[in-house]
């Protein structure tokens, strides 16, 4: 292998577990989000009732709300390099899909278009975590690299 292939090899791993890494924390995030919207109304009823004013800002605003879409953002960065340095056919098209339906889960839940349970980001956020992972241990990116004359 050359020095070519092994930093093409060692940028298509690093997207990847950056992919899975960025994929994973959004995944505490949104497991997070349902604990920290009960901790917010605990502690705004609790304060409300020592000092009689009323504070409802909604945690899906500021801060919290924002790490949605810096997710998104590292998310995005991560399919592309890896869908871009991949020897699968088929990797690409599911990374993007997954992005896609990511990204309209999250869109969905900051706009109101419709009702879906909070649940549903749970189901493209894994597979993100899982095609970076497969594609991590299955991708041929040295093997690819070497058809390509130099």
């Amino acid at each position: 292998m050359n020095t070519s292939q092994s930093a093409t090899n060692a940028a298509h791993k690093k997207s990847n577990f950056f992919g899975a890494l960025a994929s994973g924390l959004c995944l505490i995030h949104c497991v997070a989000m349902p604990l920290f919207f009960v901790a917010q109304a605990t502690a705004t009823h609790h304060h409300e009732d020592e000092h009689g004013h009323d504070h409802h800002d909604h945690p899906d605003m500021g801060w919290w709300g924002s790490l949605d879409f810096i997710f998104l953002a590292l998310s995005i960065v991560a399919v592309f390099y890896s869908a871009k340095n991949t020897s699968l056919k088929w990797m690409p098209l599911a990374l993007y899909a997954s992005w896609a339906v990511l990204a309209f889960i999250v869109l969905n839940e900051k706009l109101h278009l419709m009702h879906l349970p909070h649940e549903a980001i749970y189901l493209p956020t894994l597979a993100l975590i899982g095609l970076h992972i497969y594609n991590i241990r299955y991708c041929d990116c040295e093997k690819e690299e070497s058809l390509v004359p130099e």
